[in-house]
């Protein structure tokens, strides 16, 4: 009974590790669509300056998380940020959900992170003015050192070129000694 029991448990756990994979599945899907629901009944209640007025605080409450709590770490940020949020528009009558307000803030926080890198690549990156100034720079220097190379190879070319240079009016000498056939041995 026992060789039984050890030969079906592999089996039985890889069916149990499926259905649970499915049922998870199944949950994920379902809370979805309920977060898309909840989504457009959020939309349909909030008008469009409401809306403005959400992502405004979200903006300062991101703002003010990222520089009031420069220590702490990115989950207390972002509940700091939470809190400010919930209790400025809860002050004005604006009615939020957390997970709005999460969204709101995680987008401030995107746009953010955005600005620093184009702000970061735009100055780490030369000016054209200034690219064009180098690309001069080694052109001029690359033009001299071929001046130099060519003064010196004709300079040596001169200094080795016999005195006497056969001009064209002269016929070329042509040999006296006969060509001779390669012998072949049967």
């Amino acid at each position: 009974m026992q060789t039984i029991i050890e030969t079906v448990q592999p089996a039985i756990n890889t069916i149990v590790t499926a259905i649970v994979g499915v049922l998870v599945t199944f949950a994920l899907a379902g809370i979805n669509t309920l977060k898309n629901k909840a989504n457009a009944w959020l939309d349909a209640r909030t008008t469009a300056a409401q809306r403005e007025v959400i992502h405004k605080v979200a903006g300062e409450a991101f703002a003010l998380a990222q520089t009031a709590f420069k220590e702490a770490g990115g989950e207390r940020k972002l509940q700091e940020a939470l809190q400010y949020a919930s209790l400025t528009l809860s002050s004005q009558g604006i009615i939020v959900s957390q997970v709005e307000l999460k969204s709101a803030i995680e987008k401030a926080y995107l746009e953010y992170k955005a600005k620093t890198k184009t702000v970061l690549t735009t100055e780490a990156q030369p000016s054209e003015e200034a690219t064009q100034a180098a690309a001069k720079e080694a052109v001029s220097g690359l033009a001299a050192k071929l001046n130099d190379f060519l003064a010196q190879a004709t300079a040596e070319v001169s200094n080795t070129v016999p005195a006497h240079v056969q001009s064209e009016s002269e016929p070329i000498p042509s040999p006296t000694e006969p060509a001779q056939a390669p012998v072949t041995v049967e």
